[in-house]
């Protein structure tokens, strides 16, 4: 039984370019390998074929993963979402309450969570123990190491 994702229109965009890539340029690169693997004579004996074909198994194997979330893919309605608290596509400042160091981060679908561009899963500890809070609310959040207290300081979209 495959689940539902929640993508944003940037997040569907980039899975769909994903697919091509892989379906177009990815799939006629590794029937080239093939080929010429195959024009060097026995295949019994043939590792370059062999690792072509095993790479070719693992390719087809990815498309068809990708293309199952493709078709279980949902896009998000930003318009129907409530700006008052925190949901996904959030925009949340937060305070850690313990060394009042701040931090922005907005939350997303966990397949497209990115750290690095502040872009949290609403599936990780943080993104749970933000979910549902409205500005100047306390978070305590349970994390690996230990419980962690924020203060909703700012909320956009």
């Amino acid at each position: 039984m495959s689940t539902i994702s929640y993508f944003t229109e940037e997040g569907l965009k980039k899975l769909k370019g994903e697919l091509h890539q892989l379906k177009v340029h990815d799939r006629a690169y590794i029937s080239k390998q093939i080929a010429e693997a195959r024009d060097k004579g026995d295949l019994s004996e043939n590792a370059e074929y062999d690792a072509a074909k095993e790479a070719q198994g693992l390719l087809e194997l990815k498309i068809s993963k990708m293309e199952i979330v493709l078709s279980n893919a949902r896009l998000i309605d930003e318009s129907t979402l409530d700006m008052t608290k925190v949901l996904i596509l959030s925009k949340v400042k937060i305070k850690n309450v313990a060394n009042s160091a701040t931090m922005t981060y907005t939350l997303v679908a966990e397949n497209e969570a990115d750290l690095k561009a502040g872009k949290i899963s609403v599936d990780s500890p943080i993104g749970k123990g933000l979910l549902g809070k409205k500005v100047g609310d306390f978070a305590d959040i349970k994390v690996p190491s230990g419980t962690m207290k924020f203060e909703i300081i700012e909320l956009s979209r």
